[in-house]
């Protein structure tokens, strides 16, 4: 990607087995940990907090397959342990191992797009670019 180039739809996408299976239009991310607090006996605070594990959830809006994989028949209903890429200028996030939670669906007959996904991944790689 070219420095100081706005991200567009296309740095954006799903991906199975390295082949790119549709674009996304934008996304919201949300990554949640339930810590735990240790408490000693006589102590009026917790000593220590202890990190629990952590849940990725994006909500994706807009996908569109790309037409390999709707020539191949993938379906958005049938898609498991696929990743998530965002590119941004400086950088690259990799949600893996990523299951949809939540489907919406409007469009025309024929279309090969989802309004709204909701997935959880089970990781999140950031890397820099360069």
């Amino acid at each position: 990607m070219i420095a100081n180039q706005f991200p567009t739809s296309a740095d954006i996408y799903l991906e199975l087995n390295g082949k790119k299976l549709a674009v996304v239009q934008s996304y919201s991310a949300q990554t949640t940990k339930t810590s735990s607090v240790v408490e000693a006996f006589g102590e009026s605070e917790p000593v220590a907090t202890i990190p629990g594990p952590r849940k990725h959830t994006v909500t994706l809006t807009r996908l569109y397959a790309t037409e390999e994989a709707a020539k191949g028949g993938m379906s958005f209903h049938e898609l498991e342990d696929f990743n998530l890429v965002i590119c941004k200028p400086d950088r690259r996030i990799i949600y893996s191992g990523c299951q949809w939670q939540d489907l919406s669906e409007t469009g025309k007959l024929g279309d090969m797009v989802l309004e709204k996904v909701t997935i959880v991944a089970a990781r999140r790689v950031e890397s820099a670019l360069g």
